[in-house]
């Protein structure tokens, strides 16, 4: 009898999570806190907060029965929200039956457990639905296991939690379905366990990554890796650039596990393009760490494109997240080549479409580049940039072989960008080619090139 294929078991945990989630009556709480410190980054509307929360809601299928927001001058230690707000909710939770309450924010694990007490349902807050939509979308070996690590060190702080990423092949799965709560103390014990375990493989990971790299780079291509707020349309993109099939649609973290593909610029120009996991506001910072190995990627890329959909009404406040997420990677604008990429222009009217094409199209550093990764509009002037942006720094080099010389002038493909080629009357291949600093005197070696 043929044994479950890997694929096989995660489809089939998928379709028995789609059927939970489907019937888990969901209400959405968004609380609102007037008080906002000087350093704060720009704020969010409310309602875009909310859709926000329903649309991560809906990222793993839950049936949502209502959302609500809730202003609050400051937090409360004991429940987040307010007394009175509480009461009131328990009203509507059991009027309409919910069992699960979504929290918009960061619970502590004694707000969380007086909460679900107080209504009589379960309560998970914005980082557990997060690390529960991670662990859905997560298909690679590396990503499986950098959402388990996430999850385990969430769960080893909350006692009443279902415990199933314990019996489970993947991480995920914190609060649908499961065995229930049973032998806490012996699960604590079991979670440092499989964490130490789990840490030991990830950094294996991050050194198998490491050579990966260095070999790129003895290539070398350059690196070019998209990032962006979650749902800004990256895939898309990468899909548009690459003629990739990568999983791009309209939902939140459509993409967890990263693709590497290769791009050619317009002249002939080859580099690797790196699609990485969707940002968005209040990211977990276990998340952060775990998926470090991951996001070094962009750590090593010559050029970042910083993805926004420019037609969201949240654009500048989620830029704003993006690149402080960038900034605490240590990937700061000077001395880095970021080209914002303003998607999404075929969602504007006309006029507001031309205000920012013309605004790309001024003079001097910065310009934006303003795309359709849909409909491919602005597309060439996209990889234009790119190209620009690659090519700074390297060096053109003129290269005379003989006819005789294939293996020269393939090697010479291998190793840089030919820029132009050209046969004369003696048969002497003339071709001019653009090298990478550290490649460039091997170059001059291999053909005898003054320095």
């Amino acid at each position: 009898m043929r044994s479950e294929s890997t694929k096989d078991k995660s489809q089939r945990l998928d379709a028995h999570e789609l059927e939970v989630a489907s019937g888990t009556r969901t209400y959405v709480v968004s609380p609102h806190v007037t008080k906002r410190s000087a350093e704060a980054l720009p704020s969010r509307s409310p309602e875009a907060r909310r859709e926000e929360a329903v649309g991560l809601a809906g990222a793993i299928d839950l049936q949502i029965v209502g959302s609500a927001t809730v202003t609050l001058a400051e937090i409360r230690p004991s429940t987040y929200i307010g007394k009175g707000k509480v009461e009131e909710l328990k009203l509507l939770i059991e009027a309409e039956e919910i069992t699960l309450v979504l929290m918009d924010c960061a619970l502590s694990p004694v707000q969380q457990r007086n909460l679900e007490k107080a209504w009589g349902a379960k309560v998970i807050d914005r980082t557990g639905l997060i690390l529960e939509i991670f662990g859905r979308r997560a298909r690679t070996k590396e990503g499986t296991l950098q959402v388990e690590l996430a999850h385990l060190n969430y769960q080893k702080g909350r006692l009443v939690r279902s415990w199933t990423h314990l019996e489970r092949q993947r991480g995920g799965g914190g609060f649908l379905g499961g065995p229930g709560e049973t032998q806490i103390e012996s699960d604590r014990r079991l979670l440092q366990d499989r964490i130490v375990r789990l840490e030991r493989e990830l950094e294996q990971v991050k050194r198998t990554r490491s050579l990966h790299r260095a070999s790129r780079r003895k290539v070398p291509y350059p690196i070019v890796a998209l990032v962006g707020y979650t749902n800004a349309g990256k895939s898309t993109l990468f899909n548009r650039l690459t003629r990739a099939d990568v999983l791009a649609e309209d939902m939140l973290f459509a993409t967890l596990d990263p693709t590497l593909r290769a791009l050619k610029l317009p002249h002939g120009t080859k580099a690797i393009l790196s699609d990485t996991v969707g940002f968005i506001s209040e990211l977990p910072t276990m998340l952060v760490a775990a998926f470090r190995a991951t996001l070094e990627e962009v750590l090593e890329a010559d050029v970042i494109l910083h993805v926004r959909d420019i037609a969201h009404v949240d654009s500048e406040a989620q830029a704003a997240d993006v690149n402080a997420i960038l900034a605490g990677l240590g990937v700061e604008p000077a001395g880095r080549t970021i080209i914002e990429v303003w998607n999404k222009v075929d969602l504007l009217e006309e006029g507001a479409r031309q205000a920012l094409v013309t605004a790309s199209q001024r003079d001097g550093e910065g310009r934006p580049a303003v795309i359709s990764a849909v409909t491919g509009e602005g597309i060439g002037h996209l990889l234009a940039q790119v190209e620009t942006a690659v090519a700074a720094g390297r060096l053109s080099l003129d290269i005379a072989l003989p006819p005789s010389d294939g293996a020269g002038l393939a090697w010479l493909y291998s190793v840089s960008d030919v820029l132009a080629r050209e046969t004369d009357e003696t048969g002497t291949i003339h071709v001019t080619v653009r090298v990478a600093p550290e490649r460039a005197e091997q170059v001059r070696r291999r053909f005898g090139l003054a320095a």
